[in-house]
């Protein structure tokens, strides 16, 4: 019998990001997983533990060969964008019960090369089989389903177009700070209004871009974080939770399945809401920013309009900085950003993030951090509760 342990993220990386012309989502595996190797100061032997999702017939298999790992312990959840914080929660329980030592978190994607090439569609269908069926022939897209959600939210508690154009403004802002995102300049409220209408109520800046990118975490046994050079970043607690896929079987649109997963996330975590200082949050679509900071409990359900609306989003100035690297909003969305937020929450509690990086009153990087991501069309979540070593 192993005993239980703790677990730490000790290695994070990103690929290169946002025009990459020149790689397969191979090779932006690898890349990011080499960096956040070399992050953590440790060699790949020691990695018996290996989780991807998204890429060949045999994920995590294909990808673990071409990164030349031979893991005893594997997992290739797909949910979406929240993939990557249920496969931490995943990967540290594997550790905690002594079933793995070390696991890698690898993704890459080359969406945005891909329309370009002709490779793909602008468009990517999720199929016409099972609950999908019943709304494929409609013209049900994604974006139509986030688009709907948004709108039920603002019927039910007269959130505003504004509010919502706010989340965007907030998301560049942060951008601005950030020499990796892939959008800088600042954007207003009536800039993102005058958008051309993708899905009402959503114009072009209420969407995440599409982007290039590969991402890459390291999470061990608390026994090999001495071995490392860089501070450990503590696993606190986790929850998932999933909600429905036809959206005949929601019930209630302005609920995301954060309700659940984030609650069990804090408990776990033995944190409150009201105790985080940076939050990562998915952000396919302004509204899921939104109504997620609700579902978390950083306000009621119906204020997260007002909340936004002050500017606590920012960086600079913020109450809660949220996506403090700009986001899938203007930073980078190669896909399922999820592991994307985890890097970024690690770099903030480690106090690595320049000019974006967070601070508390006495000039010290933050010591609570969330990462929540959203899979589907708010048909999953994860969440995870992470603390400064």
């Amino acid at each position: 019998m192993v005993a239980r342990r703790n677990v730490a993220v000790v290695g994070v990386a990103l690929s290169d990001c946002g025009r990459v012309d020149d790689a397969t989502p191979y090779a932006l595996h690898a890349q990011a997983a080499r960096r956040a190797l070399a992050d953590a100061g440790l060699d790949r032997s020691l990695v018996d533990g290996f989780a991807s999702a998204g890429l060949g017939t045999l994920a995590p298999v294909e990808v673990a060969e071409y990164l030349g790992l031979h893991p005893t312990w594997v997992d290739s959840t797909s949910v979406g964008g929240s993939t990557w914080e249920v496969m931490a929660a995943h990967a540290a329980d594997a550790i905690t019960a002594g079933h793995a030592r070390a696991v890698l978190l690898v993704y890459g994607s080359t969406a945005r090369a891909d329309v370009r090439a002709g490779r793909r569609t602008g468009t990517l269908s999720f199929g016409t089989r099972g609950p999908l069926q019943f709304e494929v022939p409609y013209g049900h897209t994604l974006i139509a389903k986030y688009a709907m959600a948004a709108r039920r939210h603002m019927i039910e508690y007269g959130t505003t177009i504004e509010q919502l154009a706010e989340v965007a403004v907030q998301a560049r802002a942060n951008a601005a700070l950030n020499p990796e995102a892939m959008f800088r300049t600042p954007i207003t409220v009536d800039e993102v209004l005058s958008g051309p209408m993708i899905a009402d109520p959503f114009t072009k800046l209420h969407c995440c871009v599409r982007s290039d990118g590969g991402a890459a975490v390291l999470l061990v046994a608390e026994e090999y974080v001495r071995d490392c050079r860089t501070s450990p970043v503590w696993v606190l607690g986790s929850g998932e939770s999933v909600s429905h896929a036809a959206m005949s079987e929601w019930p209630d649109f302005t609920v995301s399945p954060a309700a659940v997963s984030g609650r069990l996330a804090f408990e776990r975590a033995g944190v409150r809401p009201a105790e985080i200082e940076v939050a990562e949050i998915y952000d396919a679509f302004t509204y899921m920013t939104l109504v997620t900071l609700e579902d978390l409990g950083f306000c009621g359900k119906g204020e997260g309009g007002a909340f936004v609306a002050k500017g606590r989003l920012r960086v600079e100035g913020g109450e809660l900085p949220v996506n403090t690297d700009g986001g899938g909003l203007s930073a980078q969305h190669p896909g399922m950003r999820g592991l994307f937020l985890l890097v970024e929450a690690v770099r903030q509690l480690r106090g690595e993030c320049g000019r974006r990086q967070v601070r508390r009153g006495d000039g010290s990087p933050p010591r609570l951090a969330v990462a929540s991501g959203t899979g589907g069309w708010f048909c999953s979540s994860g969440t995870v509760v992470l603390g400064a070593g």
